[in-house]
């Protein structure tokens, strides 16, 4: 897969990301639904995410595992990933051209509000689907 650049809606964060398929992801939860203010539009890049030196990225630790990161001069949601880095999403609108990737999964589809439908066939996972894969191990 080619390096992809991604960057804010201002341009003071900039990175590099080589996702392993051009593909797309939507995730329905809460937290994502506030942060971006609908559905989180993600493409997921493994561990390559590397941002410009001096890029001005917040962090926002919403869970015991999950953090997110945004633009501090814009407010751009930019990238969920896991606390170790291991996992990153970029928001598939931080690339110049979102409709280079194809929509294939939504997760916390039980979290998704009734008020809208996508037309695409995609794979669909619960809350509890999700975190029964995803989630480390407590205790």
């Amino acid at each position: 897969m080619p390096e992809l650049r991604g960057k804010c809606m201002c341009g003071a964060v900039q990175f590099t990301a080589v996702p392993p398929a051009l593909e797309a992801g939507i995730c329905h939860c809460g937290q994502c639904s506030q942060w971006t203010g609908g559905m989180f539009i993600n493409v997921y890049c493994a561990d390559t995410i590397t941002f410009d030196d001096g890029a001005p990225v917040g962090s926002y630790r919403g869970s015991e595992w999950g953090e997110r990161l945004f633009c501090k001069v814009c407010g751009t949601s930019l990238v969920w990933q896991t606390q170790d880095g291991q996992h990153q999403s970029a928001s598939i609108h931080c690339f110049d051209d979102p409709s280079q990737f194809t929509l294939t999964t939504q997760i916390f589809i039980d979290r998704k509000p009734s008020c809208y439908a996508l037309a695409n066939e995609t794979e669909n996972m619960t809350e509890a689907e999700v975190f029964a894969k995803y989630a480390p191990p407590t205790g």
